[in-house]
């Protein structure tokens, strides 16, 4: 049998496990909130372990590099949650809590949330007393306003877009590398920070917490190479790293928990081991033996493991599978051919099955089938469903769609990461029942955003996910369908390459007003609108499925950073027990 076959298999046997003793289930109403009849549920708010042990090594097994650790470029959310919490912090944070708690914002170097003036125009922050870098100076406010100037830098791509959405006076604006510094982020004393916005944000507390408001010195500026060893203000430096082999952080001795409520730091030593097949990682940490009872896993679980977990009480005891909060999608290129054309793009809505994607991915214990853009947690809880296309697809309906744009046959070429390669093949399986020829394209993890941000290199679709940064539309649809936030280069969100005035103008309508209520419903509905044009095919709610060692304690999927693992937290029942 193919490979493909097998994979079929045991995603069935996962969708079986799932259903339960009903034999039945909705996967138009999903997984999400189904508890106990989804045996991936078990452990939903839960922290697996019980509190950790001081000491020891804590290995991440993982299959890729991280796109980026230069806070500047950092804008994937495990690597945000890894790196905020262990190399570097930002003005403001998120609790280290399961559930819902975890989305409470705190202090971090700031000494509050931020002091909002000029009717919400004006942030000023205050930075706490005897923050050090490794090399035991101060951290300073100066430090914070380099490194989101840094941002603006064409060479720095790929990371979060929102200082250039809300400062003022950054039109042309190029970074500080050549000497230039904004005037509106000003810093009046070592301890002071204030941001003067284009427009009243009333949530700019949160967006405080991107790793663009953490601090980096001017004398530490390397340019791209500083991804290879950002300078840290965290309780971990960095000793070590070997790019796609592995990364050793230690202990830097000039943190002070007395400044840091959050990072409770517990290991003495993290190493990520990389470049590891996902199935591999997988079996080690289900047997646990050895130095592997005191690991975690850094990309999801696969989805044909998920039957050696989910039956067996012990080794399910160890799985943390928390909703991811993302929406998985099939980004059409939009600015040529074929996906310029409207009718070409509504067909692709009719042609996706996006039941058979659900299957690939682990079936409905690990996935659900998405009706819309925003994921359900910014739209109370239920996704809408504008267009009420059957789960499966109609792909009768698609072949119409076609022959009345006259492409009656298409070949478009699909680029993935190598871990979504079942869910391209199924994608692919798909859109042929239309007469539309996929060629897929499997990127390494590590490289993917970067090739997908090219719009040099860019394909006719790509397939990943967009995720809130916080709780609010504001963080969701202006990235991904604002045309403004398109780039040659670090090209983040907006893949579609979607450009459409009668969008943008209503985007910068909902960011103005005042009503966070008015607010939320009004990109509820835009949500709808978009559907129609069809920019992109949401397909998948995902589950984030993570495994962790018999050794492990503390451990958690935190709700801001799609489930990863936190790792503030987390750590080893007894270090004796560890290598490394």
């Amino acid at each position: 049998m193919t490979k493909r076959t097998q994979l079929a298999l045991a995603t069935a046997l996962v969708a079986a496990l799932a259903l339960g003793a009903s034999g039945c289930s909705d996967t138009k109403k999903g997984s999400a909130g189904a508890g106990a009849s989804n045996p991936a549920a078990a452990n939903d708010g839960k922290i697996l372990g019980g509190s950790p042990v001081k000491g020891g090594t804590l290995t991440v097994l993982s299959n890729q590099d991280f796109a980026h650790l230069d806070p500047a470029r950092n804008w994937v959310m495990p690597t945000m949650d890894f790196a905020t919490r262990l190399l570097y912090r930002t003005l403001v944070t998120f609790k280290a809590e399961p559930g819902k708690a975890g989305s409470e914002l705190v202090p971090d170097l700031a000494t509050d949330l931020g002091t909002p003036s000029n009717g919400g125009r004006t942030w000023t922050f205050t930075l706490k007393e005897g923050v050090k870098y490794e090399d035991g100076t101060p951290v300073r406010a100066q430090d914070v306003k380099y490194n989101v100037e840094r941002s603006f830098a064409p060479d720095l791509t790929g990371g979060p877009d929102y200082a250039a959405q809300y400062l003022a006076g950054t039109e042309g604006y190029k970074g500080p590398l050549q000497g230039q510094h904004l005037d509106s982020v000003k810093t009046p004393d070592d301890r002071t920070i204030v941001f003067e916005l284009k427009r009243p944000v009333a949530e700019f507390s949160a967006t405080a917490t991107l790793p663009t408001f953490s601090p980096v010195p001017q004398s530490q500026e390397k340019g791209t190479q500083y991804d290879a060893r950002p300078f840290s203000s965290g309780p971990y430096k960095i000793e070590s790293y070997d790019r796609d082999k592995k990364l050793v952080l230690v202990r830097n001795e000039h943190w002070d928990a007395k400044t840091d409520t959050v990072r409770k730091a517990y290991p003495d030593k993290f190493v990520v081991v990389m470049g590891l097949k996902g199935g591999q990682i997988d079996d080690r940490i289900i047997a646990g033996e050895g130095a592997d009872a005191s690991t975690v896993q850094y990309a999801d679980m696969r989805p044909e493991s998920a039957p050696k977990v989910l039956p067996k009480p012990d080794v399910k005891a160890r799985l943390i599978a928390e909703s991811k909060g993302c929406t998985e999608m099939l980004f059409l290129n939009n600015s040529r051919a074929p996906f310029d054309d409207p009718k070409v793009r509504e067909a692709m809505q009719y042609a996706v099955d996006k039941e058979a994607v659900v299957t690939a991915g682990g079936g409905p214990a690990l996935n659900e089938i998405a009706t819309a853009y925003l994921p359900p947690a910014l739209t109370g809880g239920k996704q809408a469903d504008t267009l009420k296309i059957a789960p499966a697809g109609d792909p009768a309906k698609a072949r119409e769609l076609l022959k009345a744009a006259g492409k009656e046959k298409l070949k478009v070429s699909l680029s993935v990461s190598t871990g979504d390669k079942g869910a391209a093949e199924a994608i692919q399986q798909g859109l042929s029942r239309a007469g539309i020829e996929v060629v897929i394209d499997t990127v390494d993890p590590g490289a993917y955003y970067d090739v997908i941000g090219d719009l040099a290199t860019t394909p006719d679709m790509t397939f990943t996910g967009w995720c809130p940064d916080y709780p609010s539309g504001s963080t969701w649809i202006p990235f991904v369908f604002d045309g403004r936030t398109i780039k040659d280069k670090g090209n983040q969100g907006n893949y579609s390459q979607f450009r459409d005035e009668a969008t943008i103008k209503r985007i910068d309508e909902i960011n103005n007003m005042a009503d966070a209520k008015q607010a939320n419903q009004a990109w509820i509905d835009l949500d709808a609108e978009l559907m129609k044009k069809s920019p992109s095919i949401p397909v998948l709610l995902e589950r984030k499925p993570l495994l962790v060692g018999p050794n492990i304690a503390g451990a958690f999927g935190h709700p801001v950073w799609t489930g990863e693992i936190d790792y503030a937290t987390v750590g080893l029942k007894d270090p004796s027990k560890s290598q490394g």
